[in-house]
């Protein structure tokens, strides 16, 4: 069974938060995956993630590569990764990917979009009925990720009550 981080986006964009996690994936040696929910989305984070900050490089590359089995980080849109990623991120509300060989799955959703809070939780009710360890991480105000539930707890990603600002 994989280990599933939901990870509340509610004081910044992916585009902000993703790659200091693809970053500290890759500096633990993981070969990560990041499952978007269209070709525009990938296309935009992959020439995001090439100059999100001038003193780093993320190494990456999409599944239309003849080269996408060798990447690090490969942005893609099916459901199976063809890095053989063990770490995949999710993003956008895009689907579950496939699961066989994951140890650790992210699933990242804007707070402030009503269609990826349904689907997170949708997707926390269906992984947790599958047997997965599930956490939920919440953004504070200065942008860290604080753990504010597990599945032994009977929660939903995006109810009010596990929220740091009930208006959200």
């Amino acid at each position: 069974m994989a280990e599933v981080l939901f990870y509340h986006l509610t004081e910044s964009r992916l585009e902000d938060a993703l790659p200091p996690l693809l970053e500290k994936s890759l500096e633990r040696g993981w070969r990560v995956s990041v499952h978007l929910g269209s070709e525009e989305r990938r296309a935009a984070l992959d020439a995001h993630l090439w100059t999100f900050r001038e003193d780093s490089f993320l190494p990456h590359g999409g599944e239309e590569g003849e080269h996408a089995a060798r990447q690090p980080v490969l942005l893609t849109l099916a459901a199976e990764a063809a890095n053989a990623a063990t770490v995949r991120f999710v993003a956008d509300g895009a689907g579950v990917p496939a699961l066989d060989g994951v140890e650790r799955l992210v699933m990242m959703f804007d707070g402030h979009d009503q269609a990826q809070l349904d689907t997170a939780r949708a997707q926390w009710k269906s992984l947790k009925a599958d047997g997965h360890a599930l956490t939920y991480w919440q953004q504070t105000a200065d942008r860290r990720w604080e753990k504010k539930r597990s599945a032994d707890y009977s929660f939903e990603p995006g109810e009010t009550r596990c929220c740091l600002n009930p208006g959200l």
